[in-house]
């Protein structure tokens, strides 16, 4: 047998209809592909309908991997490898491949109404003309073999029709020398009291691999070496499961009880989800009626003593905003976390966007100063949830916690953290002194009042919506007094920045030419796209912001050590408006509005057009 051939790095992209199980098929090659020791991305990329006709381009249903035996940073650009199992996966995906990469074909899903369907016309099929020359097309007719391989199964053939994914994933696992043991107890786990089902899972499996070792026509394989990764213990994991896993730490960290408090709303539903398994670490979920009620409730359980928090995306925040005042005004800790999608109104559902920055903000009535933080990446999600926690618990104020769809469903190796090492959350709960009245707006010096938790003996106090009077929290409407409490909870908020870390530059020289500064999901291009350049000679550094209101203390310094700033984001401009309001100094833009992430090369064109200036 011929030995693979080794490869860097390699770009699936798994399309089919929504019914075709790609998700799920690139789930577990990227679970395989994390056991190889591969580093890895991935890019899940599903349709805003529940149930799009099936074979209709708006259907198609996506799953992008990139993953090699470098470091990587993105889900890739193009991919070198295509799975279509219709016409319309490929008249969809086809415009992304690379010339001469392959394209892995079900050429039962190419029929006359297939090809109807995803909108080709009556004499135009792609697999008979002359329009996929230069490309490695490598056609299989799954249904029918996936058909032929269960002849003996007392399944239905809607149920056969289910296992196809199967046959592609064993093709997979052959041409990339992979072993599918790993897979086989997945589904032995998984269809382990439906006898039928299982045996059906793995024996298209086993079809798919066997048909690979012994077709002529099809013979190359490959290999992909391990990724030169920190030693440790790792796992593949997503930012809603990163969410999920920092805030039950954060509350095992602070001693508090976690209540989590949400309505249902793409992309943020998992995170519900995963907090109500977990119940064994005492954690309380409700799923309200509405998402008013949703953060009313969590607002309830921070006033009783408990880590709170409530989560949502950008409609849902909108809603919210009235209850996220009264939570400021009241000086209570909650976090709030919003898994941005795009807009506006109902939008694009299941297409990321980094949009809500401003809304974030500014989106409620008065002045209402929030911190807001953002998450990186899905491994950053666990450190960003605990950050979120500990600033609102340690500062008493809302913190708005910033994710976005790419990030929610995208996923990387993650290396287990040591629990000795993530620092305690140190929680003081105001207790009544002899001969004290008690006054609920006292402040230290970090103009922070105390948490009094009701029913604690001679801590008795005011608290709702109105305007509180200095000190004593007395309802108040003089006029000299509203404005001191608006300036003191807007310096409290700032007053943040002094317990907060230096900014540092993650690549490139600390003086240089031009500095890239990003938030949010655009971590992953702009990383990429950085060492790509400074490999080339050009004088370029990167800095990513976590925490944005307030900013580190030393931004400003930092900024001031570059000729040229530019600001990458999935909105038109939203941190580029932040930094020259603060700090009165030209940006540059690179905006995208299209529900895709930002890729390297059109990063990496955009900043050597801004070098070339």
């Amino acid at each position: 047998m011929i030995d693979p051939t080794v490869q860097e790095e390699v770009t699936i992209k798994f399309a089919g209809d929504s019914g075709d199980g790609m998700q799920l098929t690139g789930g577990l090659f990227t679970d395989n592909t994390a056991l190889t020791g591969s580093d890895l991305a991935t890019f899940p990329d599903f349709p805003a309908e529940i149930r799009a006709p099936a074979g209709t381009l708006p259907g198609v249903s996506g799953f992008q991997i990139h993953f090699g035996s470098v470091e990587i940073y993105t889900p890739g650009d193009d991919y070198d490898v295509l799975v279509a199992m219709n016409a319309a996966a490929l008249k969809s995906n086809l415009r992304a491949l690379k010339n001469g990469g392959t394209i892995i074909v079900n050429t039962d899903g190419f029929d006359k109404k297939n090809l109807r369907l995803a909108k080709y016309n009556d004499d135009e099929n792609p697999l008979e003309n002359e329009s996929l020359k230069g490309y490695e097309v490598i056609q299989i007719p799954i249904t029918k073999m996936t058909r032929e391989c269960l002849n003996d199964s007392t399944l239905s053939t809607k149920d056969k029709d289910r296992c196809k994914n199967m046959f592609v994933l064993g093709f997979l696992y052959w041409r990339y020398s992979r072993d599918m043991e790993e897979t086989q107890s997945y589904l032995n786990k998984k269809f382990g009291r439906k006898p039928d089902v299982l045996e059906a899972n793995l024996a298209v499996l086993k079809a798919g691999f066997h048909f690979g070792e012994t077709t002529e026509t099809y013979s190359a394989r490959y290999r992909v070496k391990p990724a030169p990764l920190e030693p440790g213990t790792y796992r593949g994991i997503m930012g809603n499961e990163a969410l999920v896993i920092g805030l039950i730490t954060a509350s095992k960290k602070s001693k508090l009880p976690l209540f989590y408090g949400s309505y249902p709303i793409t992309p943020a539903s998992d995170i519900l989800h995963g907090l109500a398994s977990y119940k064994r670490f005492g954690v309380k979920t409700f799923q309200a009626e509405d998402e008013i009620a949703a953060v009313c409730s969590a607002i309830g359980a921070s006033y009783g003593g408990n880590l709170a928090v409530t989560g949502t995306s950008g409609p849902g925040l909108a809603l919210k905003a009235e209850a996220i005042g009264l939570a400021m005004i009241l000086e209570l800790p909650l976090v709030v976390i919003n898994v941005q999608r795009g807009g506006p109104s109902t939008g694009l559902p299941t297409k990321t966007e980094q949009a809500d920055l401003l809304q974030a903000l500014y989106g409620r009535n008065g002045e209402s100063p929030v911190p807001v933080i953002a998450a990186k990446s899905a491994g950053d999600c666990f450190f960003t949830a605990i950050e979120a926690c500990r600033i609102a618990i340690q500062h008493m104020t809302p913190v708005i916690l910033l994710s976005d769809g790419y990030i929610a469903n995208s996923a990387e190796p993650w290396k287990f953290p040591k629990a000795e090492d993530i620092p305690e959350i140190k929680v003081s709960f105001k207790k009544a002194e002899p001969n004290e009245v008690f006054q609920p707006y006292q402040r230290d010096e970090k103009l922070t009042r105390a948490w009094a938790i009701p029913g604690t003996p001679d801590l008795a106090h005011r608290i709702g919506g109105l305007e509180k009077e200095a000190v004593t929290g007395n309802v108040s409407y003089d006029p000299a007094n509203h404005e001191f409490m608006v300036k003191t909870r807007e310096n409290r908020v700032e007053m943040i920045a002094d317990f907060l870390p230096d900014q540092e530059i993650e690549a490139g020289p600390e003086k240089g030419e031009l500095l890239i500064i990003g938030w949010g999901s655009t971590y992953g291009a702009i990383a990429s796209v950085t060492r790509s350049l400074i490999a080339q000679g050009k004088s370029i550094a990167h800095t990513h912001l976590r925490h944005i209101k307030p900013f580190p203390k030393n931004l400003g310094k930092l900024l001031n050590n570059y000729d040229k700033i530019l600001v990458p984001e999935l909105n038109s401009g939203q941190l580029a408006r932040l930094l020259r309001d603060k700090f009165l100094i030209q940006v540059h833009q690179y905006n995208k509005i299209q529900g895709t992430p930002i890729t390297k090369s059109e990063l990496e064109h955009a900043v050597l057009q801004l070098l070339d200036q």
